[in-house]
């Protein structure tokens, strides 16, 4: 069995039942999620003149390989109503994004493990700071917790609901 870190996010439609049927379509056909964090309020990052986003960062388990996983989630993301273009950094229904696979390290066109934002994104570290603050990044060799106090992104977030 295998661990996963993913963060889900979203800034149109019904933000939080969006999260909701993601992590019941997460849990149906990729694994149980295990843990979850609040739901956060966040500001949007890198095209900031959009709606706030619901982020929150869960744990996974599955049988799946990082390469199926990743075909799941984009599969999940799309009967979820999300639609891919160009843009980057538009809005979207969800956005659901492998933050770390157990503690490998993958490095593929089209598949980057950890994510390789991870220490930029206040929005990113502060979601799985609750659930996995002691997890070490593989690459950078420092806590969720240690990225979060040092990362120097400092957008607005707020908790919209504690930790069901």
């Amino acid at each position: 069995m295998n661990f996963a870190y993913l963060i889900l996010g979203g800034n149109i439609g019904n933000r939080l039942k969006n999260l909701e049927l993601s992590q019941k379509l997460i849990n149906e056909i990729v694994g149980p999620v295990i843990s979850r964090s609040s739901v956060f309020i966040t500001a949007p990052w890198g095209n900031t003149d959009q709606p706030d986003f619901y982020n929150q960062a869960i744990q996974i388990n599955t049988l799946l390989s990082p390469t199926a996983l990743l075909e799941k989630l984009l599969q999940i993301e799309a009967a979820n109503g999300r639609i891919r273009d160009e843009k980057k950094w538009a809005e979207r229904t969800i956005d659901i994004d492998i933050l770390f696979y157990n503690n490998e390290v993958v490095n593929e066109p089209h598949l980057k493990i950890p994510h390789p934002h991870i220490q930029d994104r206040r929005f990113v570290l502060a979601p799985l700071a609750q659930i996995a603050g002691d997890f070490i990044h593989p690459e950078l060799n420092k806590t969720i917790e240690q990225l979060l106090t040092e990362c120097n992104d400092h957008s607005a977030i707020e908790i919209l609901e504690p930790i069901p």
